[in-house]
């Protein structure tokens, strides 16, 4: 096992301070969305007419052509929303230099002034053209404090909502940060124990593999207690996982041994750090120590149609009733939910027992670059 091993000191930590220097696209700061997507722009032309809907059904009856009003409706409708996304996707790199609250009240500001704008240009069009639409009766006052107060408790509204999914967002990013520090907490203690009591039992029979072994636990911290909590390349999450069962391999011997077939994965894809260490520390304290005769960690990967599977098993003894330990169950929940947080429901963590062999996957879209 040990020939699978990276020796080389200190390229997890390389790689690591390679992964701060990726550009995210993006500022997660401003509370808006940007509005340049086309996904952006599809929701607002959706979410638009369904305004226009509503407002023709809540019309007086004095209509009598209500598809031509509807029609008319939409189309200034849909003039005036997707103006205000336009101009707010212009604006977007002034309205991220300023903070949270100008970037609102200039947002808001915006939307009202696209609208009297657009209104004022809407009833020129029908004084001029008088056979577009046939209500005699419109005032020009009338239609533009209408259209502006309208405006006015839409945007309201639109810009409150949207400033609560933003503050949900962090506050989600927030719960991803935390998972990942509750995970590098976790293999502190437990790991450092038992890594420390092996190098004592090798300080004197076996010097040269015991400052080895200090090496290697000294790379595996610095990369764990690190902050920072950006996706890392799949080749530093396999680095860190052969340093851990190396020093594992050191403390359980030939009791433990590990397969890898890994072959036709893209190492330079980028995935969360820490969701395969605490899945083989899952193996090797469930699985491997509790079967006298040792066995055999299988982690495999296939890549297909844009998706990336890892799976990690491990022979369990009798019917692997002993998996259902609290600790396990944690660690597993952590690294699904953290999972979720990247890619949502593109992601799955599947566990199961076969044959005497316990299995986790995981499947996750792939992603090449930040």
């Amino acid at each position: 096992m040990q020939s699978g091993m990276v020796r080389n000191p200190g390229l997890m930590m390389q790689g690591m301070l390679e992964t701060r220097h990726i550009a995210v696209n993006g500022d997660d700061r401003l509370f808006l969305p940007n509005f340049c997507d086309v996904r952006m722009v599809f929701a607002v032309v959706v979410i638009v007419e369904l305004l226009a809907f509503v407002t023709v059904l809540l019309s007086d009856g004095m209509i009598t052509d209500r598809w031509s009003y509807l029609g008319l409706v939409s189309l200034f409708l849909q003039w005036v929303g997707l103006t205000c996304a336009a101009v707010l996707c212009v604006s977007r790199k002034l309205l991220t230099k300023l903070g949270n609250t100008a970037a609102a009240i200039v947002s808001y500001l915006l939307l009202l002034l696209v609208t009297a704008s657009l209104s004022e240009a809407a009833f020129w069009l029908i004084s001029r053209y008088p056979a577009l639409v046939a209500l005699d009766s419109l005032q020009h006052d009338e239609f533009l404090l209408h259209n502006l107060a309208v405006s006015a408790i839409i945007s309201a509204v639109a810009l409150r909502y949207l400033y609560v999914q933003h503050q949900w967002r962090v506050q989600i990013q927030a719960e991803a940060h935390a998972r990942l520090q509750a995970l590098q907490a976790r293999i502190r203690p437990h790991f450092l124990f038992n890594s420390m009591n092996t190098i004592a039992s090798l300080t004197r029979s076996e010097p040269d593999v015991a400052e080895e072994a200090v090496q290697d636990l000294a790379d595996l911290f610095r990369a764990t207690l690190t902050d920072d909590d950006n996706r890392v390349k799949l080749s530093d999450e396999l680095e860190l996982a052969h340093r851990y069962l190396h020093m594992e391999s050191l403390r359980l011997g030939d009791r433990l041994r590990v397969e890898w077939n890994l072959c036709d994965l893209p190492m330079d894809a980028y995935v969360p750090p820490l969701i395969l260490q605490p899945l083989l520390e899952n193996a090797v304290y469930h699985g491997i120590e509790r079967l006298p005769q040792g066995g055999t960690i299988q982690v495999s990967g296939r890549y297909s149609r844009n998706r990336m599977s890892l799976q990690i098993s491990n022979p369990v003894t009798g019917n692997g009733v002993n998996r259902s330990r609290s600790g396990n169950r944690i660690a597993l929940e952590n690294i699904r939910q953290r999972l979720i947080l990247a890619y949502g429901s593109r992601s799955r963590l599947i566990s199961k027992i076969r044959e005497g062999s316990y299995q986790v996957e995981l499947l996750f879209p792939l992603e090449t670059a930040l």
